[in-house]
């Protein structure tokens, strides 16, 4: 029978693990630096062993994992300078527009370990894959980014929050997606929630390692070009795309 099976997974031990972490991913959308502590909570996991494991195992990301590459910070300002289109200049010009600190992740006291390094460069690559992928950067794009991450690396704080997402709308969905009537009650609904996650894995799943890239060595190529040559297949329509965000499109026209 299958309830011996959740019998076994529902332990006292794994309820409270569970229950601390909801704790700190809670408070997320209030306190960013929750969202911080849960990925520092789950640096030393089994789920995180299994994300190392996961980068290990395909080449160019275990030479990446091995070299240690971090990159000089992001430059807004030399970027808005680079040619129009580039990825570069199109992060700067979105990055700018909403008011965005390129600079907002966290950054460990060491990144000798290996499970250091990779919330390092997971941290200071993510907003640069919401350009990549077309997911807006506010909350109606969020699931899907990091979901492009859990496909190819496992990583647990966003695998967790995705997971979270899912179950707390269990509870707090209200209406059917036929019955909404903005774009923000929209969102609260299951398949939402459920089609984002799926889209990101999706791309995710279909695209080129993330990883390994040296984004900060190839800012001025094309965007379009970062794509193809990826396996991009962005998302730009719809209320989770960034592409359907007035004033980012003004910006980048």
């Amino acid at each position: 029978m299958s309830y011996k099976y959740i019998n076994k997974v529902a332990s006292s031990e794994n309820l409270q693990k569970l229950l601390e972490l909801v704790e700190l991913a809670k408070g997320g959308s209030e306190n960013t630096d929750n969202v911080f502590e849960l990925g520092r909570r789950l640096r030393n996991s089994p789920q995180m062993n299994l994300c190392v494991r996961a980068i290990q195992q395909e080449p160019s990301s275990a030479k990446m994992l091995q070299e240690k590459y971090v990159g000089p910070d992001y430059d807004l300002q030399a970027m808005l300078a680079m040619p129009k289109g580039s990825l570069g200049w199109t992060f700067a010009k979105v990055m700018s527009t909403i008011g965005y600190d390129p600079q907002f992740y966290d950054v460990p006291d060491s990144i000798e370990k290996d499970e250091e390094y990779i919330g390092l460069r997971i941290g200071k690559t993510h907003d640069l894959h919401h350009i990549l992928t077309g997911f807006s950067l506010d909350n109606f794009g969020e699931l899907g980014v990091i979901s492009v991450t859990v496909a190819q690396t496992r990583y647990p704080s966003f695998l967790f929050i995705d997971l979270l997402s899912v179950f707390m709308s269990f509870f707090t969905n209200n209406k059917l997606p036929t019955e909404v009537e903005s774009n923000d009650e929209l969102r609260q609904t299951l398949r939402y929630k459920f089609e984002l996650i799926s889209d990101g894995l999706a791309i995710g799943f279909a695209a080129k390692p993330l990883f390994p890239v040296k984004w900060e060595e190839g800012l001025e190529r094309p965007l379009e070009e970062w794509r193809e040559e990826l396996n991009i297949q962005p998302v730009t329509t719809g209320p989770y795309s960034w592409y359907t965000r007035p004033a980012i499109l003004e910006a980048i026209s």
